[in-house]
C-alpha cells in the first residue's frame, strides 16, 4: 500500500546576502527553519544584475559537512586549498565533501548576464566529519535529462524511471543517500517520484507554482513533506522545482558559521585549527 507524501509546512524564502554581498533567497538556515535533518542550508541565487553577484564568495573555510552547488545560468570559478580549480557552467553540479577542513572560493566567471542556481548544505555523520575532503565535479553533459509527458527531469542524485528504464544521477557515495531532482512541469503536467520511507524530503519552487496533494506551493516557497513512499508534483499553468530528499542523521548539531560538528568543543577545535593553519 502506497502512502503519498503531503505538505506539512510551507516556508517562504527570505532575502539574504552571503559571501562578499551576493544577494540570494534563503529557506533553510533561517530563524523560521534552522535545519531539516540532514539539510542545514538552502540558498537560491538568481539575478541579471551583476551588482548582486559580482563580488562572489572569496576564500572561506568549511568543516564537517557537504556543500552542493547546482548552476542553472552563468559561470562560477572554484578554487581551493587542495589545489583543485574549475569552472561551473549552466547545468553543472559540484558535490563537495569538506570533511576535516578545506578553504575555497567561488567567484563569478562573468561580468554581465544572468547568474542563477542553488547551494545546499548537507550534514555529515559524526563518523565522517573528519574524513579527507573530496569533490564530485559533474559537467552538464553528465547530468541525465529525462523527458516524460509534460515533465522534464534533470537527475543530479538518485534514480528515476525513464521511458526506457531506470536512469541514475551521477552523484554517488554520499552517506545520506540523497535524491536531488530539477523538475520542470508544463501546464497540466504531473510527476510522481518514489522516496524511501523515513527520508527527509522537501520541494522548493523557483518558477511558476506546483501542487502537492492539493496544497499549492508558490514561487520562492519551500514545502516540507510528510513521511511516505512517494510524492506527486502537479502544475496547472507550469512550474519548476527542485525535489530533494536524504536520510536523516539524528545526531546533535553544533554549528558556527562555516563549521558544523556534533559538540561545541569540536567547534572550538575547528576554529583553533583554522586560525593556526592546521586545516
Amino acid at each position: 500500500m502506497t502512502e503519498p507524501r503531503y505538505v506539512t509546512g510551507l516556508v517562504q524564502s527570505e532575502v539574504a546576502s552571503d559571501g562578499a554581498g551576493v544577494k540570494l533567497r534563503r529557506s533553510i538556515g533561517t530563524g523560521h527553519l534552522s535545519e531539516l535533518d540532514p539539510f542545514l542550508l538552502l540558498d537560491n541565487f538568481g539575478t541579471e544584475n551583476p551588482d548582486d553577484y559580482i563580488a562572489g564568495f572569496p576564500s572561506h573555510p568549511h568543516r564537517g559537512f557537504e556543500t552542493v552547488t547546482y548552476m542553472i545560468d552563468g559561470q562560477m570559478r572554484h578554487k581551493d586549498s587542495t589545489g583543485a580549480e574549475g569552472v561551473l557552467g549552466p547545468g553543472s553540479v559540484q558535490w563537495m565533501t569538506a570533511g576535516r577542513g578545506i578553504v575555497h572560493s567561488e567567484m563569478p566567471e562573468q561580468k554581465e548576464g544572468r547568474m542563477s542556481g542553488f547551494q545546499l548544505w548537507v550534514n555529515l555523520p559524526a563518523s565522517d566529519k573528519m574524513c579527507d575532503p573530496r569533490y564530485q565535479n559533474i559537467d552538464p553533459e553528465d547530468v541525465p535529462i529525462v523527458t516524460l509527458d509534460k515533465a522534464v527531469l534533470h537527475v543530479l542524485a538518485g534514480e528515476v524511471e525513464g521511458l526506457d528504464g531506470p536512469v541514475a544521477g551521477p552523484v554517488t557515495g554520499v552517506a545520506t543517500d540523497p535524491i536531488y531532482l530539477d523538475i520542470t512541469l508544463s501546464p497540466g503536467g504531473s510527476y510522481t517520484h518514489a522516496i524511501p520511507e523515513g527520508h527527509t524530503a522537501f520541494a522548493y519552487v523557483f518558477d511558476g507554482a506546483v501542487e502537492i496533494e492539493g496544497e499549492r506551493v508558490e514561487k520562492d516557497h519551500l514545502a516540507i513533506l510528510s513521511d511516505g513512499d512517494s510524492v506527486t508534483l502537479q502544475s496547472a499553468k507550469g512550474g519548476r522545482a527542485i525535489l530533494v530528499a536524504g536520510r536523516p542523521l539524528g545526531e546533535p548539531v553544533a554549528r558556527y558559521g562555516p563549521f558544523v560538528m556534533n559538540t561545541y568543543a569540536e567547534i572550538q577545535q575547528a576554529v583553533h585549527d583554522f586560525q593556526s593553519g592546521n586545516f
